[in-house]
């Protein structure tokens, strides 16, 4: 029969778990069942966050007491939800959020159920009342005599008490007994000096720390007498004297005697009953709350360990921070309560000051954060009061950090930080196995990055491409956007290069604000640091053009900001500045920025330092190639004839192209000229070989020519010399084939052609009625023989014919076993009549292009020269 009943309702928001708590809290304190407050709390928690959160209605929360227990139900509207079937414990995935509040049922609840309508769904659990002897604070059923714990037949109970000092003031006769020290031997002497801490491998917590607890339950070890470890349980009470002097009084005895002294565990001898009745032995609550086994996802576990902390102790928040390697600073991983984008990754030093509370290392208590700023500055500005942390600890080394804080001051007490400090001691080697887990994956995904952005950039020695690689990189994998600075030259400032955000729309914007924003300081001795300035200015012009549309009487839309207020969204997270450092010497700088309020974390930091030192190298080669590409093109250029000369009644044209990727001038050259008035000297050559030797020998040609045409030397003449000044290169020097001829326009139309062959290939005259016929005959190449017998031979362009010149890139081109050749050339020239120069050009220039399917190899000049009609 129900002789008491509470209930309330709380809407689908996330303020309502906490109020909800609270609500549940308050009744079960009127009705004197403070017994069944922590479990009740834990399950109402739950199961009103699967309603109002993941069910998103409202929720009813009723309490209905009868005489022996109280029964919990939790309304929402969503009655189609599913009920898993059996066991809940098992065939899940403990990783999901869905029946974890079933689990907890089946875990703290002696009964529970669910019950649908058409209209709702009802989610109950049973809670028994303790029925204890008055002023009994906790009691166990009747046990048979073989079930009860052993003992020796005159139980000795260490009774020990220490001052501030933790300095042994009191030494009964049982602790001699056990330890064989006497009392005169012990007092005055630090306890800490007769233990070998810890007992029990992964306790956290040194026994100088346990006795400044006020209240602590344990196990470790002390040395007797003889030196040996006597294995022993524990508990501390911290009391203070009339004159207010604190002291610890420790109550010990052996540790398979520990019944006589341990806390009855809440649970140990209960069952639980399923949806169908039939009873089992009760699982772990802590297994319920985290999971068994522990997830592996790191972050899942934090996130649920925060949750199911904030629980425990009733809080309005939770957090967890893990130790950096080294120990000295602490990331925020996880919180529930606080504004977590703003508080994700951020860092705080372990070793904080050196007050009472100064050191993560240690539990703490602050009853009041208002009473003394700054002590958490995670909490800052969160409205938050009360709070209560505890170290991680594994083998004594620090992991971590757990706290739980509230908007009431004075909410938590040293009980409080006890009770977390267990389930801290629980949890740390679970968390610390997840944390190397994900240690280990980062590590073989960030060197698989790395091998793969090696390659990339490996791959490409254009400098624009390699910023473009840079940046695409980073985004979105490690920054949200980024800018890359280079420094054109060292001393000077560095220039925005390249921009990048994930949002193509917000590129512009980021652009624009960063070229408002003083550049970095290149200086190699800053390192890796944070930069504000993007953030500063970006709040400027949201705060700007906010001012301006309240000036205009009207607000800035919520939902769809304008380019700037986009842009401060975008740039008002963290910003850290790395340098790219190649050669020793600074010639950039990399900008990573996160999104209003987010934080980098420090594995991803790493990462993308080792990048920057990569794609620093690769800018560095780029930049080097750029600049011996640009230095061998002109130099190149330089050898190149400049414009043709316009020549009266013939029409001059000439097609180049070189061989090999960057080269402008190869083997193959030509040059046209005027030699005096009323003449013009022309050539087309082909030195042997591609590339910078062939080259040097192509400018030697080409100025020789000009220089001794000009001094009124005949073809042959022209030709023997520069065979000489050839051969004079000695092993430098390279064979040459020369077509050189002498062009003197008439009067009345057409040209006289005075030519020397020298090996090369000879021209081609076409006339107006299609027939073509070799225009020279051939002749020793130069760079071969000392003595040459060269003669000139001369002939006459009449209106309509066409002088084809060709080197031997063009005859010589090949697909497979045939060659173009000198007839295939021919036929082609044949179906060129009444062509431009320009056009037979051309058109010879596509047939060689087209007699085969890959790139030529060779260099090509073709010089044409033609009569117009």
């Amino acid at each position: 029969m129900i002789t008491a009943r509470a209930a309330a309702t709380f809407e689908p928001v996330g303020r309502s778990v906490a109020t909800a708590r609270g609500f549940v809290r308050d009744t079960l304190q009127g009705w004197g069942l403070a017994e069944l407050i922590e479990d009740a709390v834990v399950l109402t928690s739950e199961l009103v966050t699967n309603a109002v959160i993941h069910a998103g209605t409202a929720a009813e929360v009723r309490c209905l007491r009868d005489d022996t227990g109280v029964r919990f139900e939790i309304i929402d509207r969503h009655p189609e939800r599913e009920l898993p079937i059996g066991d809940v414990s098992r065939g899940r995935d403990l990783n999901s959020e869905g029946g974890r509040g079933l689990m907890l049922c089946a875990a703290l609840a002696s009964r529970w159920g669910v019950d649908y309508t058409t209209a709702d769904k009802c989610v109950w659990f049973r809670l028994e009342q303790q029925t204890f002897p008055a002023g009994t604070r906790s009691a166990g059923p009747p046990l048979p005599s073989e079930a009860l714990p052993l003992a020796e037949n005159r139980v000795k109970v260490a009774v020990i008490q220490v001052d501030r000092a933790d300095a042994v003031t009191s030494w009964n006769a049982d602790a001699q007994a056990l330890f064989g020290y006497p009392p005169e031997q012990v007092i005055g002497k630090p306890l800490a000096d007769l233990a070998a801490w810890p007992q029990t491998p992964g306790t956290g917590t040194g026994i100088a720390e346990a006795l400044s607890l006020s209240r602590w339950e344990g196990s470790y070890g002390l040395r007797d007498s003889e030196g040996r470890t006597v294995p022993v349980y524990a508990c501390h009470l911290r009391v203070r004297d009339a004159r207010g002097e604190p002291s610890t009084v420790c109550l010990i005895v052996h540790d398979r005697e520990r019944a006589i002294l341990q806390t009855p565990t809440r649970g140990s001898a209960r069952t639980t009953a399923g949806p169908e009745g039939n009873e089992r032995p009760q699982s772990d609550p802590l297994d319920a709350l985290i999971g068994s086994p522990p997830p592996d996802d790191l972050d899942g576990l934090l996130q649920r360990t925060v949750e199911r902390a904030r629980d425990l102790l009733d809080g309005d928040a939770a957090f967890l921070l893990l130790a950096t390697d080294d120990e000295t600073e602490l990331e925020v991983r996880a919180s529930t309560g606080l504004p977590s984008a703003r508080q994700r990754f951020a860092r705080v030093p372990v070793e904080a000051g050196s007050g009472r509370y100064g050191s993560a290392r240690m539990p703490s208590v602050h009853e009041d954060l208002s009473a003394s700023p700054g002590a958490v500055p995670l909490l800052s500005g969160t409205g938050m009061h009360a709070v209560v942390t505890v170290p991680l600890k594994v083998e004594g080394r620090l992991t971590g950090s757990l706290g739980v804080a509230s908007e009431t001051p004075g909410r938590f007490s040293n009980e409080e930080a006890l009770r977390l400090q267990f389930a801290a001691d629980r949890i740390a080697l679970a968390v610390e196995s997840a944390r190397l887990t994900e240690l280990e994956r980062l590590r073989r995904n960030s060197l698989s990055f790395l091998v793969e952005a090696s390659e990339l950039l490996a791959g490409t020695l254009d400098r624009d491409q390699t910023l473009a690689l840079m940046a695409q990189m980073i985004v979105p994998t490690l920054a949200t956007w980024c800018g890359v600075y280079t420094i054109p030259e060292a001393g000077s400032e560095p220039v925005l290069s390249y921009v990048l955000h994930e949002d193509e729309d917000r590129i512009d914007g980021i652009k624009d604000l960063l070229a408002r924003v003083d550049p970095p300081d290149p200086d190699i001795r800053l390192g890796v640091r944070a930069w504000t300035a993007p953030a500063d200015a970006a709040h400027n012009t949201a705060l700007r053009s906010s001012l301006r549309s309240l000036a205009m009487g009207r607000l800035p839309a919520p939902r769809t900001p304008g380019p700037s207020l986009a842009t401060a969204s975008a740039v008002g997270g963290e910003t850290v500045l790395l340098p790219l450092i190649a050669r020793n010497r600074v010639i950039g700088l990399l900008a990573l920025g996160q999104p209003a309020d987010e934080r980098f974390r420090q594995d991803i930091l790493e990462l993308a330092e080792d990048l920057s030192r990569r794609a620093a190298l690769a800018l560095d080669n780029a930049r080097l190639y750029s600049e011996r590409t640009a230095t061998s093109q002109s130099l190149q250029r330089s050898l190149l004839p400049p414009e043709l000369p316009e020549i009266d009644g013939v029409d001059v044209e000439v097609i180049y192209r070189a061989a090999g990727e960057g080269n402008e001038v190869g083997g193959d050259f030509y040059d046209v000229f005027p030699i005096r008035e009323g003449a013009y000297g022309f050539a087309i050559g082909d030195v042997c070989g591609t590339g910078p030797l062939a080259a040097a020998v192509t400018g030697l040609a080409r100025h020789a020519l000009r220089l001794l045409a000009r001094e009124g030397l005949g073809g042959p003449a022209v030709l023997e010399r520069l065979n000489a000044a050839i051969l004079d290169e000695g092993s430098r020097s390279r064979f040459l084939t020369l077509l050189y001829g002498e062009l003197w326009p008439q009067p009345g139309g057409g040209a006289l052609l005075k030519m020397v062959c020298a090996g090369h290939p000879l021209p081609l005259r076409l006339t107006p009625d299609g027939r073509v016929e070799a225009a020279a005959d051939p002749q020793p190449l130069l760079g071969v023989m000392e003595d040459l017998e060269l003669y000139e031979q001369h002939t006459t362009l009449n209106p309509g014919d066409v002088l084809l010149c060709v080197t031997d890139g063009v005859t010589e081109r090949r697909e497979g076993t045939r060659m173009l050749g000198d007839d295939g050339l021919a036929e082609v020239l044949s179906n060129c009549t009444g062509l431009t120069a320009g056009a037979v050009a051309a058109r010879v220039l596509r047939a060689v292009e087209r007699f085969a399917s890959d790139a030529p190899s060779d260099d090509m000049a073709i010089l044409t020269l033609r009569i117009p009609e």
